[in-house]
């Protein structure tokens, strides 16, 4: 059965995206590193990506307008906008926790829950994370969007592995 990954980066306090939603602090992390990091690994082991509508704005209009950044992998967006679909995109209202259900029934790879906060959190309250595979990246925002937001229930992880490049560490962990 597929697994979902919810492959995310965070400030060292706690925080996915400044107070806006900005996440330039994310790309100021490579200043003496060449090292490619987890995500080469990571992108080879997915094909469907899942994300919020806030996400999917700010990539096609800020980190990646020119090119679809997910090429070749299927894409759901979560929206209550009636947006019609693209090719290998499409838009939902269906309930996150719905949809993970039936794509995990589904043949493929693992599914990449890719955020924002409010896709991830309504998943971490499901219990649909299979695994956490959280970037921590060395900044303190001060305030901002938490990935964990004080309503998550109380959920048992097991260690997998810790990981340092760039000065960033990848933790990921499990559900038990």
């Amino acid at each position: 059965m597929r697994k979902t990954v919810l492959y995310i980066a965070e400030s060292l306090d706690g925080f996915i995206a400044a107070p806006d939603g900005g996440v330039g602090w994310l790309t100021e992390q490579h200043p003496d590193g060449l090292e490619e990091g987890s995500y080469p690994e990571f992108i080879r082991t997915v094909d469907t990506v899942l994300m919020g509508y806030t996400t999917y704005h700010q990539i096609v209009t800020e980190l990646s307008p020119d090119k679809w950044a997910y090429e070749g992998m299927h894409t759901c967006v979560f929206t209550h906008k009636e947006i019609p679909d693209k090719p290998g995109i499409s838009f939902t209202d269906e309930a996150p926790e719905d949809l993970v259900e039936r794509l995990k029934e589904q043949p493929g790879k693992d599914i990449w829950i890719c955020g924002g906060a409010e896709t991830a959190g309504q998943l971490i309250r499901k219990d649909r994370i299979d695994c956490y595979w959280i970037t921590v990246i060395p900044v303190i925002l001060g305030k901002g969007i938490r990935l964990f937001d004080g309503e998550n229930p109380e959920l048992q992880l097991r260690f997998i592995s810790a990981e340092s490049y760039n000065g960033m560490t990848d933790l990921v962990y499990r559900r038990r």
